[in-house]
């Protein structure tokens, strides 16, 4: 797959997990599972997850908790893949 086509197919993702105020921990399992059945999963992180941290700090932490990729961060929004 070319650069161009794996970005066209990132902005075609829809988020299907979403991070809100109860933090990573109730997500992490539920991005593993998904990232058991697919290959890219794109991550939503709502205003009330973030407190006083960045989305890529978030993002990153996700990750390392996960065992997963961070193939890329935009806005609130992050991509993994295993």
């Amino acid at each position: 797959m070319s650069p161009r086509e794996f970005k066209r197919r990132i902005h075609d993702l829809d988020p299907t997990v979403w991070v809100g105020k109860s933090g990573l921990d109730p997500v992490a399992d539920e991005l593993s599972d998904q990232l058991a059945d697919t290959d890219l999963v794109k991550v939503k992180f709502l205003r009330s997850s973030r407190g006083g941290a960045t989305t890529e700090a978030l993002a990153g932490d996700l990750a390392d908790r996960v065992g997963a990729e961070l193939v890329d961060t935009r806005g609130h929004t992050a991509v993994y893949t295993r």
